[in-house]
């Protein structure tokens, strides 16, 4: 079969690979956008209908295209971005392929052939933009599981009405599961929610969002080398909020009458069993939230200081049950589903045949340019470059600098392009603190 050629491919269009065509198209590079399914295929798929973005709408522009709607301080539908995406795509008229799914990648010279459903084609640069949150994350031990019990994730999860009637043990205690585990409550059902390392946030703090502050602060702006551990940061789990004002912490959902137990370590002769170290895990995220809203403070006083005569709503430390219980027997009948909230790994497999992964199977890359492999290149996975790589605002300052890189390369130069274009805008935050209350 005859082989196409093009100069860079990049594969994924979601946020991140429409953000790189853009900028590709910037610098007048030929090439194509192959995704397996539509535009935005994962939050078309693996999106549970409930589901809002955990960031303002102010905060969610692509580049070029800043959030100008009506509603800046609300909350987008998942569904509702999917449409955004659709009109972006049409907006920067990325050249797509859909319905294209790449079986496998080759190493040739000076580039790549892929192997598609569709036939082969080649390239000099592939972009790998098929982000973090491919597959599900579940652990071995689910396979031990009695028969009879229901098991699902939350990129599977779309409606309580999915699961049988009966209670419901969400593993899992960051954004996915927290969210899942009141929607389920809500529905009725008992919940139990079994909660390891977490990253506790409220919603707002001193009248504004808390990606308000994190923005203001330059955190999300943080680079790798302003960390110094970037391992330990890109396993950091998303935060217990939701997108909306409810707040989803341990204290709330407790309050809803969800029971929290320890982190699920094992499931033997039908028995689930529990670390003991919930209360250790809850003082540890609380310790965090505390040195956050402090750094807050201490930020405010010298740059927006009318906040500080605002209430100082620090939450109560979490609330630890006297006994939390250690076992649960999934044979007695108590418990008909559970919800795999355990994380999520990107999916590379048709990368496989590269010598690109380190001992642990994770793709080896530094800022997203893949070690050894020149013309290899990553987008959308966590701190790829920024504390804020992973949310919508990172795709455009990530798209930049990977499109400037590869740029380089075709150019044959180690340093920056020849031309550069001018960084994108992310979007803004509302400029003023009295803007957001």
């Amino acid at each position: 079969m005859k082989v196409r050629n093009v100069t860079a491919v990049v594969v994924g269009a979601g946020q991140a690979g429409l953000a790189v065509s853009r900028e590709l198209s910037r610098r007048n590079i030929d090439h194509l956008v192959l995704e397996k399914g539509t535009v935005g295929h994962a939050w078309r798929t693996a999106r549970w209908d409930s589901l809002r973005l955990l960031t303002p709408n102010w905060a969610n522009g692509l580049p070029g295209a800043r959030y100008r709607g009506p509603d800046p301080l609300g909350f987008m539908a998942a569904r509702a971005f999917v449409d955004t995406l659709d009109a972006y795509a049409e907006r920067i008229s990325a050249p797509l392929e859909l319905e294209t799914e790449v079986l496998e990648v080759r190493r040739t010279e000076p580039g790549f052939r892929l192997m598609t459903n569709r036939g082969p084609l080649g390239c000099r640069a592939l972009v790998v933009a098929t982000g973090g949150c491919a597959e599900a994350s579940v652990p071995g031990f689910a396979s031990g599981l009695p028969g009879q019990i229901v098991q699902t994730t939350p990129s599977r999860y779309k409606r309580p009405s999915d699961l049988p009637a009966g209670g419901v043990l969400v593993v899992g205690a960051s954004a996915s599961g927290v969210q899942i585990a009141r929607e389920l409550q809500a529905s009725g059902r008992p919940v139990t929610l079994s909660v390891g390392s977490h990253l506790r946030l409220p919603r707002r703090y001193r009248g504004c969002d808390i990606e308000w502050w994190l923005d203001a602060l330059g955190i999300l702006d943080e680079t790798l080398e302003e960390v110094d551990d970037i391992a330990r940061v890109r396993r950091t789990p998303s935060p217990q909020i939701i997108g909306g004002p409810h707040p989803v912490d341990l204290a709330a959902l407790q309050d809803s009458g969800i029971e929290i137990v320890g982190r699920l370590a094992a499931i033997r002769d039908d028995m689930a069993l529990f670390s003991g170290a919930l209360a250790h895990v809850c003082k540890a995220a609380d310790l965090k939230l505390a040195r956050l809203l402090q750094r807050i403070d201490d930020w405010a006083a010298g740059h927006a200081p009318e906040a500080l005569g605002t209430v100082a709503d620090r939450p109560d430390p979490t609330p630890i049950p006297a006994a939390p219980r250690l076992s649960l027997d999934l044979s007695s009948g108590e418990i008909a589903s559970i919800v795999w909230a355990t994380g999520y790994r990107p999916d590379h497999a048709w990368l496989s045949g590269l010598p690109i992964f380190d001992r642990r199977g994770r793709l080896a890359h530094n800022g997203g340019v893949v070690r050894g492999v020149p013309g290899l290149y990553a987008l959308g996975l966590p701190f790829l470059r920024r504390r804020r790589s992973p949310q919508i605002s990172g795709a455009g300052p990530d798209a930049y600098d990977i499109a400037a890189d590869l740029e380089a390369l075709l150019r044959h130069s180690p340093g920056p392009a020849l031309a550069p274009l001018a960084p994108p805008v992310r979007s803004a935050r509302p400029a003023h603190f009295r803007r957001v209350l």
